[in-house]
């Protein structure tokens, strides 16, 4: 499975982006997918994680209310929208993927580490 990240960017305190994850090689229909991000000098963290097989979603306290995952089958793309941005949502974001048994809570909790993972898109909040 590979994943390319896509749609990171400059933008406003309050403003929004989409982040795009194509898959390629498998469908995303036989993971557990999720976001991460990391900043500058903290440890990297989960912030939405989704699975196909039983429709579980999960978001960090962070996030919860701001930020939506969603997936196009047709694609093999997983999204992740980000609305009201703060300064503090800034950092590289990540897609990864684990085998469907994984929990979503487990998977943006990094235990254990998911096991596919894109090369990361840069989003920066300033004004």
């Amino acid at each position: 499975l590979q994943l390319v990240e896509s749609g990171g960017g400059l933008v406003q305190p309050g403003g929004s982006l989409r982040l795009a994850c194509a898959a390629s090689r498998y469908s995303l229909d036989n993971y557990v997918i999720g976001w991460f991000r990391q900043a500058p000098g903290k440890e990297r963290e989960g912030v939405a994680c989704f699975s196909s097989r039983d429709g579980h979603t999960y978001y960090s306290d962070s996030v919860k209310g701001r930020f939506t995952i969603s997936r196009d089958n047709a694609k093999n793309t997983v999204y992740l929208q980000m609305n009201s941005l703060k300064p503090e949502d800034a950092a590289v974001y990540y897609c990864a993927a684990d085998p469907p048994l994984t929990a979503v809570q487990a998977m943006c909790r990094m235990s254990p580490i998911p096991e596919y993972w894109g090369q990361g898109t840069q989003v920066t909040v300033s004004s």
